[in-house]
């Protein structure tokens, strides 16, 4: 009797063993099951962009999400969300949600506010308006909230610019910045950048012909809306750097150009030469009073490296290949100009 007493009680023993044993099976189940879906799991099978600006809802960013995670996920985020009483909209920014993320690792970069730099890229651009355009759309700052700061004459003094000369401040190239960064600062790092691109070899050879740093990206501004020619750009700087010395007119197109408002004018016309402008070159000696376009690290290094020759004249080449024929006399430079005009003519092109 007594050994099937203890034979029961073994028995019993050995089933709740069993049944605990189940349980911390499951339960280590479970917390494995959910450590996997909010620590491990990938949000996504891509990696995508989220912006939040200060308009930005948590229902509006939830919705975001939604196109790109899956419902489980996101419903995992919301739950980690509301328990952390955190809004997830609460810190405006550019976020890089990468496809190997997990949903723990989404919450602490949404509620850390630990932005993803975004890359500022511009060039070819030809006025302050348009690279203020370019700015706001990459930026959360508005076009309109970075030209009422240009517009500020008193910053642009204390930085050492005019309305006239800022197109020399902004260097082409690509710049990292945060989304959310502020016009303010925005325009002093491209001043630190301005200061970084004019190193001391590079203004001391603005010094040996006789220019300032804002002079040379004048000329340089010239020299690429004449020639979009990587060879000539060297040569149609020292063209105009033989005519500057000497006192002569430059009567670049270009600055006809700009003081009509007009740059796709394909023929210039007597007309447009009598504009009165201090851009016109036709009529002023010497450079016009600041760029007539954001002038590219390329044009300002060739005016810095210009090729020396004799050369005091140059005509488009009447075959339009955008290249030019370039004389030492004026006689030469007529004959140039005759076969161009005659070339504009046979093809129609009056204006």
């Amino acid at each position: 009797m007594k050994e099937e007493v203890v034979k029961i009680k073994k028995t019993n023993k050995l089933r709740l063993f069993a049944l605990i044993a189940a349980g911390v099976v499951l339960l280590l189940f479970g917390a494995c099951r959910v450590f996997y879906g909010y620590a491990v799991k990938p949000v996504s099978d891509r990696s995508f962009m989220i912006y939040i600006d200060k308009n930005t809802s948590d229902t509006d960013l939830y919705a975001s999400l939604e196109n790109h995670i899956g419902r489980g996920e996101l419903l995992r985020l919301k739950r980690l969300m509301k328990i952390k009483k955190c809004n997830p909209a609460k810190n405006p920014g550019a976020y890089k949600i990468d496809s190997a993320m997990s949903v723990y690792a989404v919450y602490k970069m949404l509620a850390g506010g630990l932005q993803t730099p975004v890359k500022f890229t511009f060039n070819n651009i030809r006025t302050v308006e348009q690279f203020a355009q370019k700015a706001g759309e990459q930026l959360m700052f508005s076009q309109e909230e970075l030209l009422a700061l240009l517009s500020d004459t008193e910053r642009l003094s204390a930085l050492g610019f005019t309305k006239e000369t800022l197109p020399a401040l902004f260097i082409p190239d690509t710049y990292e910045f945060y989304w959310t960064v502020s016009p303010e600062r925005f325009i002093d790092r491209m001043k630190k950048e301005y200061d970084r691109f004019w190193n001391d070899l590079r203004r001391k050879k603005a010094e040996k012909i006789s220019l300032t740093p804002v002079e040379v990206a004048t000329l340089a501004s010239i020299v690429e809306e004449e020639t979009n020619d990587s060879e000539e750009l060297s040569i149609v700087a020292g063209l105009y750097l033989n005519r500057l010395k000497r006192g002569i007119l430059l009567q670049a197109d270009p600055t006809v150009k700009f003081a009509a408002g007009d740059f796709e004018m394909r023929r210039i016309l007597l007309a447009h030469l009598q504009i009165d402008s201090p851009y016109n070159t036709y009529k002023y000696v010497g450079l016009p009073p600041g760029p007539i376009r954001i002038p590219s690290k390329r044009g300002i290094d060739a005016v810095l490296n210009y090729t020396k020759h004799d050369y005091l004249y140059m005509c488009a080449k009447e075959d339009f290949s955008g290249r030019h024929n370039f004389a030492k006399t004026l006689a030469e430079h007529n004959r140039n100009a005759e076969r161009y005009h005659a070339a504009l003519s046979a093809r129609k092109i009056f204006k």
